[in-house]
């Protein structure tokens, strides 16, 4: 695979041309079956809209180009383009729109008209099971990547005009009700800019962790650094080093919009859950038998009620500079059927690439704001203390009050 660093040259080249807007506001729903969040743009002349499912690590805007489709717009890299060296998008080149390609055509977003953007395109049905357009919601035609890369919508935009930064935020609905994406970031006049976040920094893991890579690369996933997790206040007892990237680049904590649940290495899981139990015991919570994937699960009539969802113990990731991202019910526990309520937290196994990878369950009802220019995240706790949704936002970008 060609480095996706080498493509900045081409990029630079390409004429993305649209209004001078400073941000674009994405309606992201969230499937019910699946759990994956998407939104829709428009590629190609004349206009195909492709609903898109959202991932924090991929590299590029990935579209299924099945034997019916066509574009008059599209256009395929060079074959003697270096940005065609060992990369398997590069195929097809010099000729019509075919599944395999990777190339520049019309993107629509926002009502707004961009020229020459890079994505891949695909036929689905003639790829194995562990292909990424594989496994979609089926309203789904894609995906929409948004990694630290030079392919990334955002970074392809943010190139187009000097008004739109490097960035983004994410606010995904933990219900049928759409929540946002706004490319160039919080929006400055809205009721989101009020919210006030704290920021960590995002940290590079130097090997690559993503299924698409230059052996040699950094990741292009985000990571930040925790330190430590506490269950009821107290610090959960294992292996700190877990959660420090090795010399081979495994352990850490990253982000996955593609994992509907938070996955821990087993020599964390274990203890959360010993942990978990214990303190939900004290608060007189009945624990029942597993449902799979979760190991912990209670009756759901033992549980209360508070602002913040279910009345369980409260996790927090300590991170760096003793800042605490602290998970509540809302986000903790996942709703099995209507008498058991379960811990939405996953074992990886003894050996997983990554020691923490957050899923989308601990993201939803959270503001998260990458800036990709400075390296850091930004993020609010769960909206919910606030008296609010994702589920709840408007298309311009304005929260409203949970009634």
């Amino acid at each position: 695979m060609a480095s996706f660093a080498t493509l900045f040259s081409f990029l630079t080249i390409a004429l993305l041309s649209f209004s001078c807007s400073s941000q674009f506001i994405l309606p992201i729903e969230k499937d019910p079956l699946t759990n994956l969040f998407s939104t829709s743009l428009g590629i190609g002349t004349p206009q195909h809209n492709f609903n898109l499912v959202i991932d924090l690590g991929g590299p590029i805007l990935w579209y299924d180009c099945n034997k019916s489709y066509n574009s008059s717009t599209y256009t395929p890299l060079s074959c003697d383009s270096n940005l065609c060296t060992n990369d398997a998008g590069c195929t097809s080149c010099d000729g019509p729109l075919k599944p395999g390609d990777t190339g520049n055509d019309v993107l629509f977003i926002s009502n707004t008209k961009v020229s020459g953007f890079l994505s891949g395109c695909t036929d689905s049905d003639a790829f194995s099971d562990d292909f990424p357009l594989k496994n979609l919601p089926k309203t789904s035609k894609g995906i929409l990547g948004l990694a630290r890369t030079q392919l990334s919508l955002t970074k392809q935009l943010s190139l187009s005009s000097n008004k739109l930064p490097n960035k983004f935020a994410l606010c995904l609905p933990s219900s049928s009700k759409h929540g946002s994406l706004f490319i160039g970031g919080v929006p400055q006049k809205s009721s989101f800019s009020k919210l006030q976040l704290t920021t960590i920094p995002l940290i590079i893991n130097p090997f690559s962790t993503a299924p698409i890579f230059t052996e040699g690369d950094a990741s292009y996933e985000y990571f930040i650094d925790v330190k430590s997790i506490k269950i009821g206040g107290e610090v959960l007892n294992f292996k700190s080093s877990l959660l420090s990237i090795d010399n081979k680049g495994n352990g850490g904590t990253k982000f996955s919009t593609l994992s509907n649940f938070t996955v821990l290495h087993s020599s964390i899981f274990k203890p959360l859950v010993r942990d978990f139990g214990k303190k939900a015991s004290d608060k007189k919570i009945k624990k029942v038998a597993s449902v799979a994937p979760f190991e912990a699960c209670f009756d759901l009539s033992t549980i209360g009620r508070t602002n913040t969802g279910l009345d369980v113990p409260i996790i927090d990731l300590v991170l760096e500079g003793g800042v605490e991202w602290t998970i509540f019910g809302g986000n903790s526990i996942v709703l099995v059927n209507k008498n058991v309520a379960c811990l939405g937290f996953v074992d990886g196994g003894k050996e997983p690439r990554t020691a923490v990878v957050i899923g989308g369950n601990l993201l939803e009802d959270n503001l998260l704001e990458f800036d990709l220019v400075s390296s850091k995240l930004g993020f609010s706790s769960s909206l919910l203390l606030q008296n609010a949704r994702c589920s709840n936002s408007e298309a311009n970008g304005n929260l409203i009050s949970i009634e």
